[in-house]
């Protein structure tokens, strides 16, 4: 089949409770600039990148998809191979005008969406869903842990009563708060008011979202030991990888990242570094799929878990934890549940295996309305 129009699209869907915050930003829509390629065979692939619903900066990323990328893609042919898609990614990535002004950033994320649209129509091809394109198990467990319970601008009796109606309403054994106040004896505060409402059979994760220092995160990060925190999530900034070896050395809490991290030479700094402890690749931050795969390889080479980060509000992800050995453990939040036409979905704190064929990153008629608004 032969790639014959690209169509670019932006969609804007509403947080939590109509906004939340961490201890960098604050937002009140999450983005999902992107792109539906279509092909001769009548079949389309959908893809997207995930943002925080900035319009200008949307739209260059849309534009990039199409000005950029687009000429390289039409008409381009499409074998129906197992493993396809990272050839043509290769053609993409490497082109030396694109590869000149940015391997990060706005690129990557328009790359992003073409790829993870490309391996889209290859599972619809072949009839399948992406994880059991890949060789994955319907009969693997992937845990979910729920990050939408733990927002920074929450008053604690409100994180502390939406965490225990995550654990004893929906069933999650995770779930993930946000640190990084002003005053650590505050972010000390909530990790200790959430264990004692939880109890100890539950996991809870905390996230820094790159706010402290390297001194504050000592102080601070070493003391969520003593509450069995599973791990702390970029503790300081997201660049600063012998930072992180450093902190690593000086804590007992584990340490996550991969959020803010554009590419697999960048995951292979902090593996090889020993700065990460669970390795959290996002497809929509990677250029996709293909190098989304290449780090999670790299990681189980070195005997890292991967947990990714849920830019792609666990669409794409669901169906990469089933098919990759090191990923077990899946981040959700529900933003684009009511936007796709298959959701991710979830029982007593597991994912359950899509069924459709594809990567589940076809959008639904409502979503197509908000789409064709914008």
């Amino acid at each position: 089949m032969k790639i014959t129009r690209l169509e670019p699209f932006i969609l804007h869907a509403p947080v939590t409770r109509g906004g939340i915050a961490d201890s960098t930003h604050t937002l009140t829509h999450w983005g999902a600039p992107g792109v539906a390629i279509h092909t001769d065979a009548g079949l389309t692939g959908y893809g997207f990148s995930g943002t925080h619903a900035h319009l200008p900066t949307d739209r260059l990323i849309v534009a990039c998809i199409v000005d950029s990328y687009g000429p390289l893609l039409m008409g381009q042919e499409i074998i129906a191979a197992p493993r396809e898609p990272a050839a043509l990614w290769k053609k993409l990535h490497n082109d030396p005008q694109i590869y000149w002004v940015g391997r990060a950033g706005i690129v990557h994320l328009a790359l992003a969406a073409i790829d993870i649209a490309l391996w889209d129509l290859q599972a619809k091809a072949a009839g399948l869903p992406l994880w059991k394109l890949l060789d994955g198990s319907a009969t693997k467990r992937v845990e979910a842990y729920n990050t939408d319970g733990g927002w920074l601008n929450w008053p604690l009796e409100t994180v502390v009563s939406d965490c225990k109606r995550l654990i004893e309403e929906e069933g999650y054994r995770a779930v993930k708060i946000k640190v990084g106040s002003a005053n650590s004896s505050e972010d000390l505060d909530r990790v200790e008011a959430v264990r004692k409402a939880l109890g100890p059979g539950i996991r809870i994760m905390t996230d820094a979202n790159g706010r402290w220092t390297l001194l504050q995160a000592i102080e601070t990060a070493g003391r969520l030991a003593d509450f069995d925190v599973t791990w702390i999530e970029e503790p300081i900034s997201f660049d600063d990888v012998q930072g992180h070896r450093r902190l690593a050395d000086a804590i007992r809490t584990p340490i996550a990242l991969g959020e803010q991290i554009y590419t697999a030479i960048h995951f292979r700094e902090f593996i090889h570094a020993g700065a990460v402890h669970y390795v959290q690749p996002d497809v929509t931050r990677l250029a996709g799929i293909t190098e989304f795969l290449e780090v999670a390889d790299m990681a189980h080479g070195a005997g890292l878990p991967v947990a990714p980060h849920v830019g792609d509000m666990a669409q794409v992800h669901q169906h990469l934890c089933f098919a990759h050995p090191a990923a077990n453990l899946l981040e959700y939040i529900p933003w684009l549940h009511d936007w796709m036409e298959h959701p991710a979905r979830i029982a007593g704190g597991f994912y359950i295996a899509p069924q459709a064929p594809g990567a589940g990153t076809t959008p639904n008629q409502r979503a197509f309305k908000e789409i064709n608004r914008i």
